[in-house]
């Protein structure tokens, strides 16, 4: 039979989001290519250390089926490197101890367009350009933040995801009212409009797929996976949000119905290996305490 990555939840992410790469991005940006190609050839040797996303891959890597014992999450590197220069990085996946074996090498040309060859469900990527092209193809996307966490990592094998709610899970309709006749005509809006589901946002399939494989485990007696939405709405538009989700027939562990405070205490809290949020603001006040992914969407984010 064919070898398919049919029934698993496919993560592509670039080599900055998975390690360290800020010395030798550096010397690209300032040296050119081929400094850049030298450097990476004579370190090739050399461990890299983690990136902001590795915690979360490390841990995704380890969700297996109860059952069968196979891999529920595939990892694909996606690599704007070429396969001479990308070599150190595969050297320090294997070092590492990480089960990634696929990969595409791209020498600095955008790899969107591979998202769809290899199934993708989300791409991580230090590049906004690439994320930007990936969101316009209808790929959940996001861009990692380096921000000042400086991450961190614990024994416990519980994954905990934080997304916030318009322009992330749920479309910016809500949000371009909002911004476009304010606060009070957005409230109005919301509770007129509560029976009447959202429209999906760019991470809908994304969380649809986390809550599968939470109930994949839920046979088990495990709960491995936690999910949090963590919005600025407040009552009482909160219910449409909550009444989206129900329509969708999927859900999340927690919710937090924010009402414009400042989303860092809370993630802090709930202590996420990855926060998705469309405005850039909250990306960076949150990825000062925990793992941030900025998704270019939405109203906020219009040229």
């Amino acid at each position: 039979m064919p070898v398919t990555l049919d029934g698993k939840i496919v993560i592509a992410i670039s080599s900055r989001a998975l390690f360290d790469l800020d010395e030798s991005n550096k010397i690209f940006e300032e040296r050119g290519e081929q400094a850049y190609t030298n450097f990476q050839i004579e370190h090739e040797d050399e461990l890299l250390e983690h990136g902001v996303a590795f915690p979360l891959i490390k841990r995704l890597l380890g969700l297996q089926d109860p059952e069968t014992g196979q891999n529920l999450v595939e990892i694909i590197l996606i690599s704007k490197n070429d396969p001479n220069t990308g070599l150190r990085v595969f050297n320090s996946i294997e070092k590492h101890g990480l089960h990634i074996t696929r990969a595409a090498f791209t020498r600095g040309r955008t790899p969107y367009k591979y998202l769809n060859a290899f199934n993708s469900d989300l791409f991580l990527s230090a590049n906004q350009e690439d994320v930007r092209l990936a969101l316009q193809n209808g790929f959940a996307s996001a861009t990692i933040f380096a921000g000042a966490y400086l991450g961190k990592d614990e024994n416990s094998e519980e994954i905990r995801i934080a997304f916030d709610g318009d322009a992330v899970i749920f479309s910016d309709e809500a949000e371009k009212v909002n911004q476009e006749l304010g606060l009070e005509e957005f409230q109005k809006h919301e509770v007129e409009k509560c029976e009447i589901p959202l429209a999906p946002g760019p991470f809908k399939s994304f969380l649809a797929a986390l809550n599968k494989l939470q109930k994949t485990f839920e046979k088990h007696n495990k709960q491995l996976i936690r999910t949090a939405l963590v919005t600025a709405r407040n009552a009482p538009a909160h219910k449409r949000a909550i009444k989206t989700l129900r329509s969708w027939g999927i859900g999340v562990d927690e919710a937090f119905f924010l009402g414009g405070l400042d989303k860092a205490p809370i993630l802090e809290s709930f202590d996420p290996h990855i926060f998705f949020d469309d405005q850039h603001t909250y990306c960076v006040n949150a990825s000062r305490v925990v793992p941030t992914g900025h998704v270019p969407s939405g109203v906020k984010n219009a040229d």
